[in-house]
């Protein structure tokens, strides 16, 4: 009989967001009625008592006031169920925060715990059932499994054998290598696999299949461009027909002899590097740090307070996220993150860069052998903002392009930037005696064949048999490797690192050192049963690996374990220049350090240039009225974008949408920077440039549009163009050997390059991915749009940022031409004497907003530029349709410029008149909204509860002790990530701040961290339970960590000793205020079991994050934490979360009213309380955003209101400071 015990946990009708969502995708995606639908969240648990399991579920796997559970599911004859777990060995955030919150009730227990889904469906025949597994399962990461209760839970895997030598290897013929080849399904050619087998005849032995799996990986195109350090042995421009491109080729040739370079092979690398070298040669980049640690761009940035590194980087995971688009979108921004990381820069923003097929194709047009286009781009925007968000990584910009191309790959980019203090970074070389430390997360079988599998073209069988590629994040893991690389005891103690990527433990450890010997019997498994090569190459996510002195290790461990962070000396640096990976005792690797970084058998190919027709240029013809907006690319993607956290790290410059509205979309992102004080002006400016359109017709055009359209973003945004720094970010078809395929990037190249020459700039970063094709059933070849996404990078001052929305009426509107020849070739001198002019009109203080037109065109970007703060425009149209890079300016009435040409003026009318044919724009607004509606829905509708009712004015204003500098405690539980902002937030206000890591890697750190959690308490003033995803708000709910350490009887003495005899103050903020309504501290001021009639904060009904800004108004003033605040003003302030809703019942409302313990209300722009879930975006009952207990003092709000400040957000004004801090604070003065 199996011990396994079971529940299943299902969603009362009325909080059931799942269940009612996925009832309409059906019956508008799928069109299928079904007459109901049930989800059952199922937990098998094991190693658990029945008494222990009775436990576990009432305090962790369900919710009373929530959720029904049942011990068993029954079904009538008219219904069909199925049940969805993960695949073995995929990371599971919600089995893995459930045993993790079990073990805070008893922490000597070792429960195995696995989740999973069961779908429950009545009204539907077999054939709907079919199509809706198709459509809920993805074989990539879940499966479909029996309905019934499991005998054991464990994953067991055979005890692995030795690692087998490939007898014979040396000896095989072409042919038989070729066989070779195809059973293990390398990605390397047949030339590679001769050129390793000439190596172990010089050795003397056969490899072992260790070594041609390490190889294979470590020599793959993901890992070594080998695609761009082909060599191009001819290039044939004899059909060119643009003299541009030929004149820039020959420059190339030029600087390739200037630089003495002219005789080294000639390759897509020489070409992308040719500007970054002869910048060099100039003197003109003279803040690119050099080392030998490349896993980022890394500028040195001066700065009177303190010397900055600011390391910025670009990386794809195309393939991941078609196949598997959560995790793939998650572990892409997870990575990036890591390389900045590796140099010990804490990364501060984010850009995501996509780009799919049209998302509202209907299901039955999927092509064979692939997700849905819809499936693929909502999930993979779920799976990037998950991490992001969950880190705690500030996300300042997200853009989705559309084009038919992208059905064969998915485009997934991210963009990352941080910065470090430049005296808290060493760069050494290791020396032999060196001890290499793994830190993060364990090793699985997730994530084989990752780096081999991007670099391979897809057909109709990838999506069955790339299951083991792709892995799931886990973002807590990453944000404690974080946070330790911020000491700067243990930053200054890192000789070197670099980061786990694609290719796991071979390529990160294979990089680190000229000699090394790995101990895999050292490394941390998942489960047992792995054999030595999965450990070698396997790519699981969080992982870094440093390079410490032996003297620093037990200072470095200490450190570590303070941050809940695993560390483990896996390495040893020798002196002998070999990689050697040990496994039992044996050697199953041993290579000579220059054959390893040989990258290969040298590879050729030949570049033909095809001739562009020129009277096909793509932006010709568009619509120069309303009409643009049915154009998909043109649309309003809010939706999409407020799926990202904006607001976190107190950073963001630029909010995503502006104006009093907030309706004006941001074309770049903007930051301040960690390590800074608060009025420090350097700013961070990221721009991309991109045209898939112009890219399909002219790869030349593609390139230099790309570079044109960042460097026109900057200056807009009020960059300096000579401080601009540049990223490639490269992403073609499996180029093959023809010729032609050869000549789009070697043409994309040249129109780029042709920018950088003509502006005395370099491209110092990039990336490549090489393998954009899809094959059909019917072998069509489906390719993605040749591309190149330039990224523009500067640093600037806050004072001259510049934002997109009109300001007030009667001001000028300036058009600032980008002209072009003929040919559609940008004029570049023009061009460059147009942004001097801009750029001295911004300096000089002269602008009042800007924006740069791009494929919506001038009527399209007019329009966005009105509705932030619903300013009106009269404009005549100049007469030309194409404007793109061009930029618009909003200057006051009569300025006199040379180049800016008068076309308009705004109006404080609503509405938008061009050349005559004025349009409403609120009706504009509705049109621009409506064509990605049914993919990234805005709004929900939904029956919300409303009331007006005055402030609440109590009649005696609280006051507190005499604590000069009340002392703050902030503990930061596994997936907190807003201590830092919270921290700021009381420090200002004069507190005294304790930060402390709850830890729980073994029984005996949770132990100690309730011991002193409990003495924190009894030593501080208030304690602040700061935002985030405590346990990545698992399992199925928010806060349930936080809210079982709260309930532990140590810590719930303290907090009462702190309320009831200390006068203590409690604040909540997102996830804090969440763990206090799980523990009845919200409403009832103490800790204490619920009942189903009690508050709950739940799912927001729109089934997804929600990121912006909100308005709200001061409803009482009963909480010393409200002081402050202001019942006659409107405070904007930013949200970020997926479980918002405020349930309340009128009972509780109106006690809560009567007493004042309403605190803020949810309202519109002009004050009135939220009547739609544009301004009530979680649908709270009766638009609370903020509840008080009895006495005031304990406050839980949603609102982040410590990421508001003076240079924060400038794009939305007049947003209020409620000094909530302060407040705080001032309590005990």
């Amino acid at each position: 009989m199996s011990d396994v015990l079971r529940i299943y946990v299902k969603k009362r009708e009325e909080f059931d967001t799942h269940g009612m969502n996925l009832m309409e995708e059906m019956r508008e995606i799928l069109k299928i009625r079904a007459q109901k639908v049930w989800v059952y969240h199922v937990y098998d648990v094991q190693n658990l008592t029945r008494e222990d399991f009775d436990l576990a579920v009432r305090e962790i796997l369900m919710e009373v006031n929530v959720d029904e559970i049942f011990d068993a599911v029954d079904f009538e004859e008219n219904q069909r169920a199925f049940r969805v777990q993960y695949l073995p060995g995929q990371y599971d955030q919600r089995a893995d925060s459930a045993m993790a919150c079990i073990k805070l009730l008893k922490p000597h227990l070792e429960p195995v715990v696995q989740s999973s889904t069961l779908y429950v469906f009545e009204g539907i025949d077999g054939d709907e059932l079919q199509k809706i597994k198709k459509y809920l399962i993805n074989p990539v990461d879940s499966r479909e499994v029996p309905l019934g209760v499991p005998e054991n839970l464990g994953i067991f895997l055979e005890e692995p054998s030795k690692v087998p030598p490939i007898h014979g290897f040396i000896y095989r013929n072409d042919r038989e290598l070729k066989t070779l080849l195809e059973s293990y399904a390398l990605a390397m050619s047949l030339e590679d696999l001769k050129k390793i087998q000439e190596y172990f005849l010089k050795e003397d032995r056969d490899p072992t299949v260790t070594e041609l799996r390490v190889l294979d990986t470590y020599w793959s195109d993901h890992c070594r461009h080998t695609t761009f350090n082909t060599e191009i042995e001819e290039v044939d421009l004899s059909a060119n027909n643009l003299e541009a491109l030929e004149e820039t080729y020959q420059s190339y040739l030029a600087s390739r002899k200037q630089l003495e370079r002219h005789l080294n092979p000639d390759t897509l690398m020489e070409l992308a590097t040719v500007n970054l070298r002869l910048m060099k040669k100039k003197g003109l980049l003279d803040d690119l740090e050099v080392s030998e640690e490349i896993n980022a761009v890394s500028l040195v940035a001066p700065n009177p307070e303190k010397d900055l590194l600011v390391m910025f980087k670009n990386e794809t995971h195309n393939h991941p996220t078609e196949i598997e688009p959560f995790g793939g979108a998650a572990t892409c921004l997870g990575g990036a993150i890591r390389d900045p990381l590796s140099g010990r820069a804490y990364v501060y923003q984010s850009m995501r860069i996509s780009g799919a097929s049209d998302p509202r194709t209907p299901l039955e047009e999927t092509l064979a052998g692939k997700l849905p286009q819809r499936v693929i781009t909502r999930e993979a925007a779920r799976g990037f903002s998950a991490y992001g968000n969950q880190i705690g990584l500030n996300t300042g910009f997200v853009k989705e392009y559309y084009h038919p191309g992208f059905a064969a790959k998915r485009m997934e980019v991210g963009f990352v930037i941080g910065a470090t203090p430049l005296a808290d970074v060493t760069r050494k070389k290791p020396s032999p005696g060196d001890l290499v430390l793994l830190l993060g997360g364990a090793t699985g079988r997730d994530g084989i064949g990752g780096a081999t599998g991007s670099s391979k073209s897809h057909d109709i069988q990838s999506i069955e048999i790339s299951g083991a590629e792709v892995q799931k994040g886990n973002p807590p893991m990453e944000r404690r490797i974080q946070r330790l690389f911020m000491d700067p005891k243990v930053s200054r103690s890192i000789k070197r690192s670099n980061d786990f990527g694609a290719g796991g433990i071979s390529v990160a450890l294979g990089e680190i050192a000229d000699a090394l010997e790995v101990d895999l019997d050292k490394v941390p498994k998942k489960y047992q049963g792995l054999d030595g090569t999965e450990l070698a190459i396997s790519e699981s996510q969080e992982r870094m690996a440093v390079v410490i002195a032996p003297q620093d290790l037990e200072a470095f461990l200490e450190a570590s374990a303070k941050e809940n962070l695993p560390a483990t000396v896996v390495a040893k640096v020798t002196d002998n220049h070999r990689f050697r990976l040990l496994w039992r005792g044996e050697t199953i690797l041993d290579l000579d350090r220059d054959f390893l970084d040989a990258g290969g058998a040298g590879r050729r190919a030949r570049v033909k240039v095809d001739p562009v027709n020129l009277e096909a240029y793509p932006l010709k013809g568009r619509p120069l009225d309303e009409r643009i907006f049915q154009d998909i690319n043109a649309a309003s993607q809010r939706g999409l974008v407020e799926q990202f956290d904006n607001s976190i790290g107190r950073c963001n410059v630029l909010s995503f949408y502006g104006g009093k509205h907030l309706d004006t979309p941001i074309q770049g992102m903007v930051s301040k920077l960690p390590f800074l004080s608060e009025d420090n002006p350097l700013v961070s400016i990221v721009t991309h440039g991109y045209e898939p359109l112009v890219a399909q017709w002219s790869p030349f055009h593609g390139g230099m549009y790309a570079v044109v359209g960042a460097l026109s973003k900057q200056v807009a945004l009020g960059a300096s163009l000579k401080r601009v720094r540049l990223a490639f970010q490269e992403y073609f078809e499996r180029l093959g050997d023809d010729p032609s395929r050869w000549g789009r990037p070697f043409s994309a190249l040249l129109g780029a390059n042709r920018v950088l020459d003509a502006f005395d700039l370099a491209s110092v970063g990039g990336k490549d991915s090489m393998s954009g094709t899809f094959v059909t059933q019917s072998d069509e070849r489906i390719d993605v749009p040749p591309t190149l996404i330039a990224f523009g990078v500067s640093l600037g001052s806050v004072h001259r940022v510049i934002s997109p929305e009109f300001k007030g009426g009667s001001h000028d509107i300036l058009l600032f031409r980008a002209p072009k020849h003929r040919d559609h070739t940008f004029d570049l001198e023009a061009v460059k004497a147009m942004y001097r002019e801009v750029e001295s009109l911004i300096e000089e203080g002269k602008v009042y907003s800007g924006a740069v037109i791009e494929s919506e065109g001038l009527y399209g970007a007019l329009a966005k530029m009105t509705f932030g703060n619903e300013v009106g425009c009269r404009v005549e149209a100049p007469g030309e349709e194409d404007y793109f890079a061009s930029i618009l300016l909003e200057v006051d009435k009569g300025l006199q410029t040379t180049l800016g040409l008068g076309i308009g003026v705004t109006q404080e009318e609503k509405t938008l008149d061009f050349g005559g044919e004025k349009r409403a724009l609120r009706n504009l607004k509705t049109l621009w909204e409506a064509p990605l509606a049914s993919v990234f829905p805005t709004e929900k509708k939904v029956a919300l509860k409303k009331a007006s009712f005055e402030c609440y004015t109590p009649p005696k204003p609280p006051k507190g002790g005499k604590t000069p500098a009340p002392r703050v405690f902030i503990p930061v539980f596994p997936g907190t990530n807003c201590e830092f902002d919270t921290a700021y937030g009381f420090e200002k206000a004069g507190g005294r701040v304790n930060t402390q890591v709850f830890r729980n890697l073994r029984p005996s750190d949770i132990e100690n961290s309730i011991r002193q959690m409990e003495k924190a308490i009894r030593n501080s003033e208030i304690i602040a339970l700061a935002g985030g995803f405590s346990a990545g708000d698992e399992p199925e709910g928010s806060g349930k960590f936080i809210a079982s350490v709260l309930k532990n009887p140590r810590i719930a003495e303290a907090v009462m000793d702190l309320l009831e005899n200390r006068d203590g103050l409690i604040l909540g903020i997102c996830n804090g205020f969440q763990a206090l309504i799980k523990t009845g501290l919200l409403p009832y001021g103490r800790i204490q079991s619920l009942d189903k009639r009690d508050p709950t904060l739940t799912f927001n009904p729109i089934g997804r994050h929600v990121a912006q800004m909100v308005y709200t108004r001061v409803k009482s003033q009963l909480s010393p934490w409200l002081a402050y605040g202001d019942p006659d003003r409107i405070y904007t302030t930013p949200v970020s979360h997926g479980e918002g809703r405020l349930i309340l019942g009128e009972d509780h409302f109106n006690r809560l009213r009567e007493k004042g313990q309403i605190a803020l209300q949810y309202v519109t722009p002009g004050g009135e309380p939220a009547e739609e879930t544009r301004y009530n975006p979680n649908a709270s009952d009766y638009g609370v955003e903020a509840l008080s207990s009895e006495d005031g003092r304990i406050l839980g709000k949603m609102g982040h209101t410590e990421r508001i400040g003076r240079q924060l957000a400038i794009n939305v004004p007049d947003k209020g400071d409620l000094r909530l801090f302060e407040a705080g604070v001032h309590y005990f003065k």
